[in-house]
């Protein structure tokens, strides 16, 4: 009679059917009634879907009976309101909203269904209303609708990810024949396969004719003024892209022949005038795709499947006319040759006529088309690197040879950022130039047209200085050493031979501009630091410190850095900064010297005195104002802190008592600061310290008479503190080590006043007394029996450090202070998560083609 009644009660009843009774559900005639009397019904069709899919995301296998109903039922329904041969994606684009809400509502019920109850639609008696319905589903999925198609990929991922677990995985692990899963799985008669292969095959169409846009590189301007690239990480697409990614190698896996076929079909029609199929989406669709499978094929497979390819890719370049239709074709045909280094490297001719199209490409001034050929030359040469200075067969030179004598021309049309792209990609072949000589002159031959323009500038300088002071002077200086800067990060140490023939002009000319900037400071104050011609200035400065940075890091001659680089950069530089005011120094200095001690270690020890004068106090005044000033030179204030302390701590103590305070005061600084990253590198720093004391007797005990309280003090307030539950792990470690030492006597010195505390006290037994009244005091609504349990807990020897840190971490989760608000408690646990996440890794790794080139790269650090 009241039919909006029975659509609130509808709604009502599905709140309920989370956490009420499974008896209420199953063992009355809810279900039934859900079924028959409202399911046929249009107008509660939505609600008592719902339900139904409340009810079968459930799972008890004394049920099962009841779901079977459920689902049969559901199907024949749908079979009468929906017939199977409708184009669910076309009608979804002119349905009422009501009707879109049904389509939705059929997604959430089938994904959650098919989650919880796969294995009983399995069963041979249901194999027909399991295959209608995941031909349902996979019509669902090619609705245009982005939270649609969200709920059937989660689905599809997981299926197919289970499906090669249980069909393939076995047969490869940890055996070289893993990259022959797909043969050996597509020849299997395996039930399973049988059942879902049309199935399957739909999927993949899917997945292929939908492929979400991968990772790109952006380029952005700069804060002076210049291009720079930058990645954008995280987004909808991006995620969106690794789960189909994912899913598609499985699939491809499950059978790499039918994933083949559905991907030179569609490329066969895009390259078909008649067909009508070409448009910009599709190509772009596939070819992600394309690229996606890289390494889920064997190698022979993988050649035969990538010829045709990249054939039919550069007839279809060849074929298209208008500019925007060539850019899209040579776009795409960048992108999948960049994802199967493993092809080129065993294909010279091939790889040779990639590279060359790359150059073609690199005069096609479309948007975004030079930025690509240059992005993709270098991802070629960085995985290639070693085919491009052998003499290949049939060739008069090794590539580079040819490509040095053509640089002028190929690099012609390119913008400055596209440039240093290309000449980083060039120093990466020069590298495996295993001759010296020879590598010297192809590095020289390189890069003789900068040094070019950096010699004109110099005999325009000896002339007359005022020249550097140009704005378009200053802008190619700025040219230059990005240009060096990208070489030496891909040559490393060779360098050497480039940079000594400019090094001492270089330094020259940052002091230079190092002057002009005081000068211009002092006369017109701190706001000339904003002038554009000031900031191209400090651009050079920061340029030349980076270089000297990247080259230290890399060289594999620590006697002659400290001879011949740093030797010379104390005046230019650490002069500089210590004379300058706190808005003209560069952070990059700090980063320069961190690199330097950790390069150089020990050796820097002597030298030590004179950085920590020109550094020290210059740049903790900047930094203990406030928190958020100046955040680059906290960053790098501390790692060279850290690095120090690393490398040169017995030079810590050989500086006076008023510094060394003031070192232990920055490092108490650091780990209590709020930004995670500088206050883990304090904690860092203090744990190296205690660790560096205990092994060196002769100052420890003078060490812990004067800093030991105050360090425990400081280390319990950032335990106990929300703010800084990201350092739980080395708060423990750190917090282990003190408690640690004092109950085994190593700290010999009284860690209080003699005078006042009766004959026999010791350390132990004073510090139990301490840390009790400290904590009580801390937190008065903890009952004094925990806080006592407590800390009988922190001195208990026999505590590994994973039973100390549980303990540490059931004291804190106790807290009310801590645990306010709700707050999250998860970063106690950052550390299980990461060995959750490794693990995962070290699972997909066993997938051929499954990590991304990123993912094998972070696998190899680990």
């Amino acid at each position: 009679q009241r039919p909006s009644l029975v659509l609130i009660t509808l709604q009502t009843l599905l709140r309920f059917l989370s956490w009420i009774p499974l008896g209420y559900i199953f063992e009355t005639p809810l279900v039934n009634q859900l079924l028959t009397k409202f399911l046929p019904v249009r107008q509660f069709r939505n609600a008592t879907l719902a339900c139904l899919t409340e009810i079968g995301s459930l799972t008890q296998a004394s049920y099962n009976h009841v779901f079977q109903n459920i689902f049969t039922s559901l199907i024949r329904n749908l079979v009468t309101t929906l017939p199977p041969e409708t184009n669910i994606a076309a009608a979804y684009e002119t349905a009422q909203e009501f009707d879109c809400l049904y389509i939705q509502g059929l997604s959430l019920f089938f994904s959650g269904f098919f989650t919880a109850h796969l294995e009983l639609l399995e069963k041979p008696e249901n194999h027909g209303d399991t295959i209608t319905a995941m031909m349902y589903f996979v019509n669902i999925s090619m609705v245009d609708d982005k939270e649609i198609f969200k709920i059937c990929l989660e689905y599809w991922n997981k299926f197919a990810n289970e499906l090669y677990r249980t069909e393939c995985a076995p047969r490869g692990v940890g055996g070289s024949n893993v990259l022959n899963l797909g043969m050996s799985f597509a020849n299997n008669s395996s039930p399973r396969k049988n059942l879902y292969a049309n199935v399957l095959s739909k999927v993949r169409n899917v997945m292929i004719s939908r492929m979400a846009k991968p990772e790109e590189v952006l380029v952005v301007e700069g804060d002076d003024g210049t291009i720079v690239r930058e990645t954008t990480k995280d987004t909808d697409a991006i995620a969106q892209y690794k789960t189909m990614r994912e899913t598609l190698v499985y699939l491809t896996h499950l059978d790499y022949e039918d994933t083949e076929n559905i991907m030179l079909t569609k490329l066969a029609l895009q390259c078909d005038d008649k067909s009508n199929e070409f448009s910009w989406n599709n190509l772009n669709t596939l070819c992600w795709a394309i690229g996606s499978i890289s390494g889920a094929m064997n190698e022979d497979d993988e050649k035969r499947f990538l010829v045709t390819v990249i054939k039919d890719l550069l007839s279809l370049c060849e074929m298209k006319r208008g500019k925007d239709n060539k850019a899209v074709v040579a776009s795409n045909i960048m992108y999948v040759v960049g994802q199967y280094p493993r092809f080129l490297r065993a294909h010279w001719k091939f790889l040779k006529t990639v590279v060359t199209k790359l150059f073609e490409f690199m005069h096609e001034l479309h948007p975004g088309v030079q930025d690509m050929a240059c992005d993709t030359f270098l991802k070629i040469s960085q995985k290639c690197k070693g085919q491009f200075v052998l003499q290949q067969q049939g060739e008069t030179n090794p590539f580079i040879v040819d490509l040095l004598k053509n640089l002028p021309s190929i690099v012609s049309d390119l913008q400055p950022h596209q440039i240093q792209t290309f000449y980083e990609a060039c120093g990466h072949m020069i590298r495996e130039q295993t001759n010296q000589l020879k590598r010297e002159e192809l590095l020289a031959q390189l890069m003789e047209p900068p040094n070019a323009s950096w010699r004109a500038i110099m005999n325009n300088a000896n002339a007359d200085v005022t020249t550097l002071q140009k704005q378009e002077t200053i802008k190619e200086i700025g040219k230059i050493l990005r240009t060096n800067v990208r070489v030496c990060s891909a040559i490393g140490h060779p360098f050497v031979s480039q940079l000594g023939k400019f090094y001492l002009d270089m330094l020259n000319v940052y002091k230079t501009y190092s002057e002009y900037i005081s000068h211009a400071v002092k006369t017109e104050g701190e706001i000339v630091t904003q002038h554009a011609n000031i900031r191209a200035m400090r651009a050079v400065k920061v340029e030349t410190l980076k270089l000297i940075e990247v080259f230290i890091s890399k060289s594999e001659d620590p006697q002659m850095v400290a001879n011949k680089i740093v030797s010379m950069l104390y005046d230019p530089v650490l002069g500089d900064y210590q004379r300058s005011v706190p808005a003209a120094r560069n952070p990059e200095v700090l980063k320069l010297f961190a690199a330097i001690v950790n390069r150089l270690r020990g050796e820097m020890a002597p030298g030590l005195p004179r950085i920590f004068d020109a550094v020290f106090e210059s740049t903790l005044s900047m930094i203990t104002t406030n928190f958020t000033d100046y955040p680059e030179h906290r960053l790098y204030f501390f790692k060279l802190l850290k690095a120090v302390n690393m490398y040169c701590f017995q030079a810590l103590f050989s500086i006076p008592s008023e510094a060394q305070k003031k070192v232990i005061d920055s490092i108490v600084w650091a780990f209590k600061h709020t930004e995670r990253n500088i206050s883990e590198t304090g904690l860092d720093i203090l744990e190296k310290l205690l660790s560096n004391v205990q092994a060196n007797p002769g100052f420890a005990q003078g060490f812990y008479a004067s800093y030991y309280l105050s360090l425990l003090q400081d280390v319990l307030y950032v335990l106990t503190d929300r703010l800084h539950k990201s350092g739980f792990k080395m708060h423990c470690t750190i917090l282990k080590h003190m408690f640690t030492i004092v109950e085994t006597n190593q700290i010999q010195t009284p860690l209080f006043d003699v005078s006042k505390f009766p004959q026999n006290t010791t350390n132990s037994v004073f510090l139990r007394d301490y840390v009790s009244n400290m904590m009580g005091n801390a937190f008065p609504n903890v009952g004094k029996s925990v806080v006592q349990e407590f800390v009988v807990g922190l001195f208990d020897t026999s505590k590994d450090l994973i039973a100390f840190k549980t303990h540490l971490r059931d004291f804190l989760i106790r807290l009310k202070e801590y645990s306010a608000d709700g707050d999250d408690n998860s970063k106690l646990y950052t550390e299980e998560k990461e060995a959750e996440i490794k693990s995962k890794m070290m699972a997909r790794a066993q997938v051929p083609g499954l990590l991304t080139q990123q993912e094998q790269d972070e696998m190899a650090d680990l």
